[in-house]
């Protein structure tokens, strides 16, 4: 018999270990282990970053807050389910969860035959401008530089969103993509470099 997954959680939250003065002084790396021996513990990742992955997968499926709901909730069974394949790199468990949220928009999106849109403010398009061309940035610019985005492929437009609208760092974006950080600085570098040439093609 399968449960809906917001059944599953509300077990979990149910179960949950009290926070004793033990678990407070627990790192989360301690919470990592002990939930792989015990789910009960999962319910502190989760609450944890619930609402970080939420919105993270909610400004990609264009603010759509059932389609938002059903996959954060695939992210979290898959991260429980998978929680013991989990090696920590040094880099924060979000990375991981990053990981998997971006595959479960991904799937999503190639199962709905669709595009996904991105929200962007921009002081974050200047940002992209001002360290691909190092010129003073007008609205027009920043109406080019979009329609710029929007032509990229999806995984180059994934990136450039991670790293300059998410503000990960390269190891972080390195850890989603199962890159070395030197391929992921690479890879912004060069995407950079390609709207330079395109900005001045303009």
């Amino acid at each position: 018999m399968t449960f809906p997954v917001t059944f599953i959680f509300s077990c979990i939250q149910s179960k949950k270990p009290k926070r004793s003065l033990e678990n407070k002084t627990m790192s989360e790396a301690q919470e990592i282990q002990r939930a792989k021996s015990d789910h009960r513990y999962f319910g502190i990742l989760y609450e944890r970053y619930f609402e970080q992955m939420y919105r993270f997968i909610y400004k990609r499926v264009s603010g759509n807050e059932e389609v938002a709901g059903d996959l954060v909730q695939q992210l979290f069974m898959k991260a429980m389910a998978n929680i013991q394949k989990y090696e920590d790199r040094g880099l924060p468990f979000s990375a991981w969860l990053y990981r998997i949220a971006q595959n479960e928009v991904n799937m999503f999106f190639r199962s709905q035959k669709k595009n996904y849109t991105v929200e962007i403010t921009d002081r974050q398009l200047i940002g992209i401008l001002e360290e691909a061309t190092e010129e003073a940035v007008s609205q027009e610019d920043l109406d080019t530089l979009i329609r710029m985005i929007n032509e990229l492929e999806a995984e180059q437009a994934d990136i450039l969103e991670l790293r300059f609208f998410q503000e990960m760092s390269f190891k972080e974006i390195a850890d989603i993509y199962n890159i070395s950080e030197a391929n992921a600085k690479m890879r912004v570098y060069r995407l950079l470099e390609k709207i330079k040439m395109n900005w001045k093609k303009s």
